[in-house]
């Protein structure tokens, strides 16, 4: 005798008929790494087109923010962004779409390091631009997306 879940589904003698986010994403984990995937790689596009501006010259960016901060320009930043926000990104992109077996750790991992780069980013600067929210609410979707990516399975002995 099957039971039936939220959505209708018939659910096997001893298994939850609770719905969970886990068990709705399970026949959509395909899914789930391409819309995943694709928000990193759009992620890692956009550290590097803003990290290379700076490192250019940041154009119409002005120098005042950067007053008591620790910089005279905003090389180091660029670099910051490109080598290690850019680059975190990138490489969680790859392994989500890879199916590399940790990719839901460097997933969260390049969502973390985004955060930190915007937390260190907004105690220097403040809040001077609308992209700083985006880029939060962009950064914690990341984050849940990652959360819900399958993690390793453990082979039993």
């Amino acid at each position: 005798m099957h039971a039936e879940n939220s959505l209708g589904r018939s659910t096997p003698p001893g298994e939850s008929t609770h719905c969970h986010a886990s068990g709705l994403l399970h026949g959509h984990s395909a899914t789930l790494r391409r819309v995943l995937g694709a928000l990193l790689a759009f992620g890692a596009l956009c550290a590097f087109d803003g990290g290379f501006y700076g490192l250019t010259g940041a154009k119409g960016v002005p120098r005042q923010w950067l007053e008591g901060s620790p910089f005279r320009d905003y090389v180091i930043p660029s670099l910051i962004l490109v080598g290690v926000v850019g680059g975190a990104l990138l490489l969680a992109a790859v392994a989500v779409f890879a199916r590399w077996p940790r990719a839901r750790l460097l997933a969260v991992t390049a969502a973390a390091v985004l955060l930190v780069f915007l937390a260190v980013q907004l105690s220097i600067l403040g809040y001077v631009s609308w992209m700083q929210p985006a880029t939060a609410a962009y950064a914690g979707l990341l984050l849940t997306l990652g959360l819900l990516l399958p993690g390793p399975t453990r082979q039993r002995q």
